[in-house]
Order: structure tokens, then sequence, then C-alpha cells
């Protein structure tokens, strides 16, 4: 098996983007895919607002993960929040999920982070299941919100 984890690279992001649209589909979100790959570039390269791994096996993209560093202000410490974490379908169930979040828990470990978070859909029970059987817990207490840049008021 020649499975690894390497760094997004600038001539990825239409890769990037591609897999992207593909969670999309997958989240039942196409509609709201809009990021292009200038955006990705702009993003992760230049702003450096995130960073993005991707996955491969025998050298063929099967996933990726984003993520960018956030703040706890009741940890005092900074931490991972992982964006998206997507594996190809035909690719599931053979340990490249769990291999790619624990990557990011070494990235983690290595940036001194308090904590790592995610969102999952509420009926992606495949997901839900898999982030169980790692250990995570569930944040039922919390409820996410969203303003879109038309709502923003000032």
């Amino acid at each position: 098996m020649s499975f690894h984890i390497r760094e997004v690279t600038p001539e990825d992001c239409p890769l990037l983007v591609q897999l992207i649209r593909e969670l999309a589909d997958y989240e039942r979100l196409a509609d709201a895919m809009q990021a292009t790959p200038d955006d990705l570039h702009r993003s992760l390269f230049i702003e450096r607002a995130a960073n993005a791994v991707l996955a491969y096996e025998a050298n063929q993209p099967i996933g990726f993960a984003l993520y960018f560093f956030n703040y706890s202000t009741f940890v005092g410490r900074k931490g991972l929040y992982l964006e998206d974490l997507y594996v190809r379908p035909e690719f599931r169930g053979k340990g490249y999920g769990k291999a790619l979040l624990l990557h990011l828990v070494e990235v983690a470990q290595k940036e001194q982070c308090g904590r790592m978070e995610w969102s999952v859909l509420n009926w992606n029970t495949p997901a839900i299941d898999f982030y169980n059987s790692l250990g995570a817990q569930a944040m039922n207490e919390w409820t996410v919100y969203r303003l879109n840049p038309g709502q923003f008021k000032q």
C-alpha cells in the first residue's frame, strides 16, 4: 500500500476544488459550492487563512482535509478547527479518514493546540459513527449560527 498525506501546493488548487465539489454533492450542498481555484489559492497561499492536506493511494488523490486555527478564551490557547474532511466513496472504510484525522492531531500537538473541533451534518450518520468510534464527543449543548454577507448590518 502506498498511502501518503502531503501539504497542498498552489498547483493543487484545481484538484482541491474538484474534491470540495464532490464533498458538496455528498453533503447535498452542491448549490452552496462557490469556491474557485483562485479563491483557494488566495486563501491558502496569500492570506494564509487556512491549510489543507491531500491524501493519496498509489499516486491517486483520494481525499483531503482543510483546517484553520481558532482560539479558545476558556482554554487560553489556539485550537485546530477541521473545516472539511473528505475521502472518496470507493476508498472509505479502509482507514484513510482516520489517517487524515490523526495527521491533523499531530499538527494540533505540534502547534500546541488546546483542542480540535469540527461540525458534522446531523443526518451524516456514517461520519458521526466514525467520529464516535475515535472517541470524539458531540457538543450537543451548542447551536451553530451563521450570517452571510447580505445579512451583515452596520
